[in-house]
């Protein structure tokens, strides 16, 4: 395509890519709220199902620990499927999934349903990713991995708080109905938007044992890895016990943690699509740099705050995520940039298997150092807060090992033709120019 031509079909790009961006926004903030939920609905869970937080933990860990392995599988067929017919199977058995922790009976159930729906959306979001790097050109990714965390965002904004003042009222079963039902017509729009994405199809490898092998040996991949592993290691050893922490040691009241949430929330949509520019801007690595000390002075801070400091936690919080998706931006966008198109849907995948299966060591593993007094006082958080913060430095030169790959993305003219294609394909008519 001449660079005439690109200019002339540039509007209609731009709007193709939103369209892709609200809709990928809309399905990250379904998954999202469905695996944050879980964590701030610690207290009442550990309350009704009388468990304590390494049995908390396992309800955590269990989806991404499902979601890793789901990913590996995926890492070795999925590239033989356009990426909407793979979106739009994921995306249903997810909510299906979901539909099934609302009707848990009790604790083993609920791990067993939080399996089911982590191996769904496990794979989903390296799908999600995958999407993002086809259609979005490398100067561009920041900004659309930025718009991509404003559902990271509202998640925390309305769905987090929506559902914990639904679970405080009618149970903790009634937010995965909600979610559920609600994602619903999320999948009959994405079935009706979303393009094939399917040209990277015929270049994929006849042997699903190869191309997984190949994903796990590329050295560029490896350092891609390293960082994600990192990252989700110093989140998740803190994060899914800061809600049992705030009400237990600082003093906070369940009904007082929603607006932990909605500040977050609310800094962190303001904060993502800024954060997107400046990494389009100033490039990834820097920004980057940028943001990672914060972000372990942040997990210094929270984990050692004072007892009854209720609004010194919400603005500690609120600064928190503010740095976790300051930094995961920029990550995400240096990733999904570090592999070829042909190679992208195995790679995000696997990518996404081993950030579940990180989030879960660091889950359970926090789950195991820390410890609930007999008042029910959280114990050994300070040391999880040390943990984290060191991983966190550790990312800063993990990330500067991660090497970007320049290519071509998918051009509105070509999305066309692949729809027009497959168009033709299902009324049974021949293409044009095949013989």
């Amino acid at each position: 395509m001449t660079r005439a031509e690109s200019s002339a079909t540039a509007p209609e790009q731009r709007r193709f890519e939103r369209i892709v961006v609200l809709l990928l926004a809309a399905v990250q903030f379904t998954t999202i709220v469905d695996f944050m939920i879980v964590m701030p609905l610690g207290p009442q869970l550990m309350r009704t199902l009388e468990i304590g937080p390494a049995e908390f933990a396992l309800i955590v860990s269990s989806y991404t620990f499902a979601a890793g392995v789901a990913g590996l599988i995926a890492a070795a067929v999925v590239d033989r499927f356009s990426r909407r017919a793979a979106f739009l199977f994921l995306f249903a058995g997810f909510l299906l999934g979901t539909l099934c922790c609302a009707f848990a009976p009790n604790y083993q159930a609920l791990v067993v349903a939080r399996i089911v729906t982590g191996g769904f959306g496990g794979i989903l979001g390296g799908i999600t990713m995958a999407i993002i790097g086809d259609v979005f050109p490398e100067e561009r990714r920041g900004r659309a991995t930025g718009s991509l965390m404003t559902g990271f965002a509202l998640a925390s904004v309305a769905g987090v708080p929506l559902g914990l003042v639904i679970g405080t009222n009618f149970g903790w079963h009634m937010p995965f109905i909600a979610l559920a039902m609600g994602g619903l017509p999320v999948l009959g729009l994405a079935w009706y938007a979303l393009p094939p994405l399917n040209s990277h199809v015929d270049q994929v490898q006849a042997r699903p044992l190869r191309s997984l092998r190949d994903t796990f040996t590329h050295r560029d991949h490896l350092n891609a890895f390293a960082l994600i592993v990192t990252l989700m290691i110093s989140s998740f050893t803190v994060f899914p016990f800061l809600s049992p922490y705030l009400v237990s040691n600082v003093g906070m009241t369940e009904q007082q943690l929603p607006l932990v949430y909605i500040a977050g929330g609310l800094l962190t949509l303001f904060a993502a699509p800024i954060v997107g520019r400046l990494a389009d801007q100033f490039g990834k690595l820097r920004v980057y740099r940028w943001v990672a000390p914060l972000s372990a002075l942040m997990f210094l801070t929270i984990t050692h705050l004072p007892e009854g400091r209720v609004l010194l936690a919400i603005c500690v919080f609120g600064a928190l995520m503010v740095c976790n998706v300051g930094r995961m931006i920029p990550a995400m966008a240096m990733v999904t940039s570090s592999v070829a198109p042909q190679r992208r849907g195995a790679f995000l995948s696997a990518n996404s298997s081993i950030q579940h299966m990180a989030s879960g060591i660091g889950a359970y593993g926090g789950g195991l150092l820390v410890t609930q007094a007999a008042d029910g006082r959280i114990e050994h958080f300070g040391t999880i807060g040390w943990i984290s913060a060191g991983a966190t430095l550790l990312t800063i030169v993990l990330a500067g090992r991660v090497r970007i790959v320049v290519e071509e993305p998918i051009s509105a003219e070509e999305i066309c033709l692949e729809a027009a294609a497959e168009a033709s394909v299902d009324a049974g008519e021949p293409l044009a120019g095949v013989h």
